[in-house]
């Protein structure tokens, strides 16, 4: 049999064996979206608490890192403990089943319907509390949910969807309304799963992110990661550097919002190399940077024998020889240029920050522009500051959606208990990340709105109201 018709057989085993998974989903969902808002809300804390369990939550982050490689154990359990946690915190009391909204000034009472069934494309940098999120905002739209996990994270998908499924067998939730794709998972049966579903929300490589938007379903896809940080000359010095190095090594820095560059102020340049020096940074000199780049890149390719690493296995694989190894939390490169030519202005997916020094803030804002053309353009921009003229100056200037200011953004992008972003594992990056949206993913875009209009008294402009001042400096 040629290549072709093996192709052809797999794209129709895999056609039929998705549309029997999206069959049994509706079945499921059709049942589910006559859900009390109370029957909903218990729906979706069993699937809270399916992770949160503290037994189930240690296991789901072991076998994330043995079956991926990637991150740390300590730091996935602290990770699907307080985004799970969060996320119930904003979705509690939040309505989404029957009338959500009334504007009697315009005669519109909006009614939250169900997507149906969404297909969740997620990545093997975060195996469980990625898929978590997706499955917790679908159940709160009252929708049915599939996921097609990475390959490496296909065992800890499954073993979490377990889980989620014993907790809503408990409240009556009909079965099938969370499901997985079984083994292989392939590229395949991924695209059909997209094309025959309701909604896409897809999270990890740009590739699965383009195939969502060209699947011809509705979808959200997130942007590329490559979160630069600025250090001016009235941050807290000490504050900044620990906030940094919080959000550097967080599980390794698989989050797409840990920073990849540092951008400091030439006043206060070797003062914040110190600050991160007493915070665990080790400031490589050139023939380590180098090596290491040598051990990162292969082409323009990231060698993943280093995402998601610790420093020691690192500095190991690029022959570095650290002068205290056991204290070392990350590493740092001094760079001056930008884009293809110099690997260390993108994402790294590890402990690796890239510092550059800036004369002044409008440079450093240039540094960052330079990057964001290159890639994260969109995403967000961390600073440490206290001086709000520039913080302002970020969010009027750069292609950000998120401005971090005096925080780690590893933890603030998503939402965190002291900010005000919703808790989330995805995040838009607007049309400069070449996306369509530029928040936080949450539960309302698992929604469909639909708005009863009732007539209210009229109300015509004049055309003097409309074009009097336009006219009077004009005509």
């Amino acid at each position: 049999m040629s290549i072709a018709a093996l192709n052809s057989n797999h794209r129709a085993s895999a056609n039929e064996h998705i549309a029997q998974m999206i069959g049994r989903a509706r079945a499921a969902q059709l049942v589910y979206q006559k859900f009390t808002q109370g029957q909903v809300d218990e729906a979706v804390t069993a699937a809270g608490w399916a992770i949160m369990q503290p037994e189930r939550n240690r296991l789901l982050a072991e076998m994330a890192v043995r079956d991926t490689g990637f991150g740390v154990v300590e730091d996935k359990v602290v990770k699907n403990y307080r985004k799970t946690l969060g996320l119930l915190r904003d979705l509690k009391g939040a309505r989404s089943v029957g009338v959500i909204a009334e504007y009697p000034d315009k005669g519109i009472v909006e009614i939250a319907r169900p997507v149906g069934v969404v297909a969740a494309i997620t990545p093997s940098t975060s195996p469980t509390a990625t898929p978590a999120s997706k499955i917790i905002n679908a159940l709160k739209g009252r929708n049915a949910i599939i996921i097609s996990p990475s390959p490496k994270g296909l065992n800890t998908c499954a073993t979490l969807v377990g889980f989620v499924n014993a907790e809503l067998m408990k409240v009556g939730a009909p079965s099938d309304l969370v499901q997985y794709l079984p083994a292989p998972v392939t590229k395949v049966a991924t695209l059909e799963l997209m094309r025959q579903s309701d909604l896409v929300v897809a999270t990890g490589s740009q590739n699965n992110v383009r195939a969502a938007y060209a699947s011809g379903t509705p979808a959200f896809g997130v942007g590329v990661g490559n979160v630069c940080s600025i250090v001016d000359a009235s941050a807290d010095l000490q504050e900044a550097a620990i906030n940094i190095a919080r959000s550097k090594t967080f599980d390794n820095a698989t989050s797409c919002a840990s920073e990849n560059s540092l951008i400091i102020l030439n006043s206060v340049y070797e003062k914040t190399l110190m600050a991160l020096s007493d915070a665990g940074g080790i400031l490589l000199n050139g023939d380590e940077k180098s090596r290491l780049q040598t051990l990162m890149w292969s082409g323009s390719k990231l060698n993943h024998e280093v995402t998601a690493q610790s420093v020691q296995c690192i500095a190991r694989l690029a022959r570095l020889d650290l002068a205290n190894p056991a204290k070392a939390k990350f590493l740092m490169v001094e760079e001056s240029g930008i884009g293809a030519n110099y690997p260390f202005s993108g994402e790294k997916l590890s402990p690796v920050l890239t510092v550059y020094r800036a004369l002044n803030f409008a440079q450093a804002c240039a540094i960052v522009e330079g990057i964001y053309s290159y890639q994260g353009a969109g995403h967000s921009v961390s600073i440490h500051s206290n001086d709000s003229e520039h913080i302002l100056r970020l969010g009027l200037e750069l292609p950000v959606c998120r401005v971090i200011v005096n925080q780690s953004p590893c933890f603030a992008t998503g939402g965190n208990f002291d900010n005000g972003l919703p808790f989330s594992l995805s995040l838009g990056c607007g049309t400069w990340g070449r996306n369509n949206f530029s928040d936080n993913l949450n539960y309302m875009h698992y929604l469909n709105i639909t708005r009863i209009v009732r007539k209210i008294p009229e109300r015509i402009p004049t055309e003097q109201e409309i074009f009097g001042d336009y006219l009077l400096k004009f005509s």
